[in-house]
């Protein structure tokens, strides 16, 4: 061999090793995520955060990752469509009013994955995902009842099935709680909710969060993405239940415990699919099943036989056993919508747009 080719054939070696680099970082799967809020909002997107944090630690060398935060509806097509042309792989949307966006821009793009959180809208490279949260409601509602709470103040958000059926849980599970405690109750008056129409309104949160305990209510249910309504409730020396993420963690230690969502397996499992192939559209909806839902740490004032109860109940949800809308079941008017011997499938669960006797208030148009 001439020393003219031996040179040409090491030059070519030496520039195919410094290509291997880039190879590699081209092969990382391209993940996005578009967050209605800021990860430090302390709910909601905290939540999401945290699933995304789970994501880096587990597939953090096999990524490459993007987010976009304050993703409103306004924005979300135009942030949606600037992934899908940079060629991302796979396009998280984390709330409800990212639906329509993503579902057009998913036409336009069909060899790439789109992931939509809390909608029902869904096509050949489109998923939908949700994770039981009424389950973690019910556990709450039950534990406040174990305890003979039995006037709650809910400060709620929107009127949609979400926190309707969250509402219904809690108040199924204060129901079991309270006979099981032996209090006298009023079947018809034990949950009043207040309606905020917004995810978070740090303002409306505290105003009516001290309204209701100005009124005599003996627990504050929150529902917000933030945590404000539960530290007013604290504030004015009343217990809370606080959502989506620990209230106590930020202050609210007068609550009771705090329904949490857990993001982190979804997100890791649906990346996994996209990078061995396996992805498919589906509807997911898990709970405490698929570790979706958690209560937070119980606070100093509940009870050691209140809290092994409750950690019963979780053990059930986490076998799949979920009977907690199984009938004899009535809305406000005393019509029964879920009879005797049937119990509410996904659909009627998903669909839910009525109050169920012992709640106060209305729903809103």
């Amino acid at each position: 061999m001439s020393k003219r080719i031996f040179t040409v054939l090491m030059a070519a070696a030496l520039l195919a090793c410094a290509a291997l680099p880039s190879l590699a970082q081209a092969a990382k799967v391209k993940v996005a995520f578009a967050l209605l809020g800021t990860v430090d909002d302390r709910g909601w997107n905290t939540a999401h955060s945290k699933g995304i944090d789970m994501l880096k630690e587990q597939l953090g060398d096999q990524i490459e990752l993007s987010i976009t935060e304050n993703v409103g509806p306004q924005d979300a097509e135009r942030v949606i469509r600037n992934y899908a042309q940079q060629g991302y792989d796979v396009i998280f949307g984390n709330s409800f009013p990212h639906m329509d966006a993503m579902e057009r821009v998913a036409a336009e793009f069909p060899k790439i994955k789109f992931e939509h959180c809390s909608g029902y809208k869904m096509a050949a490279n489109m998923s939908n995902y949700f994770v039981r949260l009424y389950q973690a409601e019910y556990l709450a509602g039950y534990t406040a009842g174990l305890m003979g709470f039995k006037n709650v103040g809910t400060v709620a958000t929107h009127p949609i099935p979400e926190p309707i059926r969250g509402i219904n849980a809690f108040t199924i599970g204060l129901k079991k709680g309270l006979t099981e405690a032996g209090v006298d109750f009023d079947p018809k008056k034990l949950n009043t909710v207040v309606w905020m129409k917004a995810w978070e309104d740090p303002i409306k949160e505290t105003t009516l969060a001290e309204t209701l305990t100005g009124r005599g209510h003996d627990l504050i249910r929150q529902m917000a993405d933030t945590p404000e309504s539960s530290l007013a409730a604290c504030a004015q020396g009343v217990p809370a239940v606080g959502y989506g993420t620990d209230a106590a963690s930020y202050g609210a230690d007068c609550v009771l415990t705090s329904t949490m969502v857990n993001w982190g397996p979804y997100y890791v499992a649906t990346v996994k699919s996209v990078i061995d192939g396996s992805w498919k559209a589906q509807a997911y909806w898990g709970g405490f099943d698929k570790d979706g839902v958690r209560l937070a740490p119980f606070g100093k004032s509940v009870p050691a036989d209140v809290q092994a109860k409750v950690k019963a109940e979780m053990e059930k949800l986490q076998k799949g056993e979920d009977h907690i809308f199984a009938g004899p079941i009535t809305d406000q008017s005393g019509k029964v919508t879920i009879p005797a011997g049937a119990q509410a499938n996904d659909g009627d669960l998903l669909g839910m747009m009525y109050l169920i006797e012992g709640v106060s208030g209305s729903i809103p148009q």
